[in-house]
């Protein structure tokens, strides 16, 4: 990541020097992966020296720790409260859709969470703590969305979130990197879920 890409640190309280720090970490980890973080060079790039760095982050293992905390906040800001079960459900994908344009690194980080989990039990915990929160989540509104009449009753509701769940942590992935696919994958589950229009959503097709 070159210099100019983040502007300088300036003064603040604790709280904004460690924001300031995870988000400097993401954008390292976006274009480097984790094996490429330095934590000189996070420091560096909001124009801290290292040693202030470890103030907040006694080691490179909390300061990963940190980054998948934001990343994860930004993840579930993409489920709000507001609306009908199909609603939320239809403005969660919507959501992510744009979450994923707008801010591609975030993306980025996810995949490299997915792929670094099957090496490090630590991150596979967190990861699989963090899955376990969306899957509930998600079930929850579908099996509300199917009680109302806005997907059809025969929908297997764990089954589908997980579904939901697969296909847009697969989009993280750096094999899935054409917005072209993400496009075309969101537009068919948006169908597929009966959410393509701007009205209410209607009953889900069948996969069959």
């Amino acid at each position: 990541m070159s210099p100019e890409r983040r502007a300088p640190y300036r003064a603040g309280n604790r709280e904004n020097r460690r924001q300031a720090l995870v988000e400097a970490a993401i954008d390292e980890i976006a274009e480097r992966g984790f094996e490429g973080l330095r934590t000189r060079e996070v420091a560096a790039h909001v124009g801290l020296n290292v040693a202030t760095l470890h103030y907040y982050f006694p080691t490179k293992e909390a300061l990963i720790r940190g980054v998948l905390d934001e990343a994860m906040r930004r993840f579930r800001s993409t489920l709000v409260a507001d609306g009908s079960p199909a609603d939320r459900l239809r403005n969660h994908l919507r959501a992510v859709r744009s979450l994923l344009r707008e801010q591609p690194q975030v993306g980025a980080v996810m995949g490299e969470l997915a792929l670094r989990s099957a090496r490090d039990p630590a991150v596979a915990r967190i990861l699989r703590e963090m899955n376990d929160v969306w899957h509930r989540t998600l079930r929850a509104l579908l099996r509300q969305a199917v009680r109302d009449g806005h997907l059809a009753s025969e929908l297997d509701s764990d089954a589908v979130a997980a579904l939901v769940m697969s296909t847009l942590m697969n989009m993280c992935l750096p094999t899935f990197a054409s917005p072209e696919r993400k496009d075309q994958a969101f537009r068919q589950l948006e169908r597929w879920l009966g959410f393509s229009g701007t009205g209410a959503a209607r009953p889900a097709q069948s996969l069959s």
